[in-house]
């Protein structure tokens, strides 16, 4: 009984929860940033639709991950970046109005990829029938848990950036709390299997977030983007929103799969200190360089900063 509250009340709770808190940071005007600098969001987007989910399977393979461990593997590669992405890229010294123009996006987007690499993934890794066709009303369950809030969250903050940020502290809050009993919660479903899966996944939930931060950040490079941009990227591409793929893995509308956790679990442990020396690494090169081609962030951004 503790079980199926656990499943089909908390995950979806915590999940709201998540998606709220993003919504109350994001305005139409992250959105409308698209049209000011299409070519860096265009770069930040091909490496996480196209990129990260191929080399996310090449990982998997190469480090031969049983079939649940990889599809959490690759749930990770479909979840978008957030707020950690943005406070390491202002940390770092990147664009963080970029990070949360990508943020945005990304998130819209994830309505469609998610459920996208969801079942590719599963048809991939495990028996053909395990896979979740994404029938017209569990496509309507996925908007109302993680849209709906989004939308309420913006919402609020449009009519009222005071609230919103009021909102914002005791939600981050709450999201730790649920991501921290969400983890406890998979470990402990999975104690038996626990040393066992961190061997299992742990260097490939490494060598994921290491190939994630240098292909978000050495693409733009190579392609010449201002560093700033590149630091930007780096992070929100080698940064993701572990909360949301844990979430998404244990709802019961989606996957209800403990150890389909385990990876989005250990790699949100791993990323901040990867994290954090990337962005010791890139602030270090770019404090003895002036970069002519910096883009203005908009006069807004300070309030975002906070993220």
């Amino acid at each position: 009984m503790q079980s199926n509250v656990f499943t089909a009340v908390l995950m979806p709770l915590a999940l709201a929860v998540i998606m709220l808190g993003l919504g109350l940071t994001l305005t139409l005007a992250d959105f409308k940033r698209v049209i000011v600098y299409p070519r860096a969001i265009l770069v930040g987007l091909g490496c996480q639709m196209l990129v990260l989910p191929v080399a996310c399977l090449l990982i998997a393979h190469a480090f031969r991950l049983p079939p649940e461990l990889a599809v959490g593997l690759m749930l990770l590669a479909a979840s978008p970046g957030g707020a950690t992405a943005n406070l390491f890229s202002h940390l770092a010294r990147g664009d963080v109005a970029l990070n949360i123009t990508l943020t945005a996006v990304n998130s819209a987007l994830s309505l469609v990829t998610l459920p996208l690499i969801i079942n590719l993934s599963l048809a991939h890794f495990m028996d053909e029938g395990r896979a979740v066709p994404m029938q017209f009303a569990k496509i309507v369950q996925v908007v109302l848990i993680v849209l709906g809030p989004v939308s309420l969250g913006m919402f609020i903050r449009s009519r009222s950036a005071a609230v919103a940020q009021r909102m914002d502290k005791p939600i981050r809050i709450l999201s730790t709390l649920f991501l921290v009993a969400v983890i406890a919660a998979s470990v402990y479903t999975e104690r038996a299997n626990a040393l066992s899966f961190f061997r299992q996944v742990g260097p490939a939930a490494l060598a994921f977030n290491l190939v994630s931060l240098a292909v978000g950040y050495f693409v733009p490079i190579l392609l010449r983007l201002p560093r700033r941009q590149a630091v930007a990227i780096g992070m929100e591409i080698g940064i993701h929103n572990g909360m949301l793929a844990i979430a998404i893995a244990l709802s019961p509308t989606l996957l209800a799969n403990s150890t389909m956790a385990i990876p989005p679990a250990i790699y949100s442990l791993i990323m901040y200190f990867t994290a954090a020396a990337f962005g010791f690494y890139v602030s270090r090169r770019y404090a003895d360089e002036q970069d002519p081609a910096v883009l203005r962030t908009p006069t807004s951004l300070p309030e975002k900063v906070s993220r």
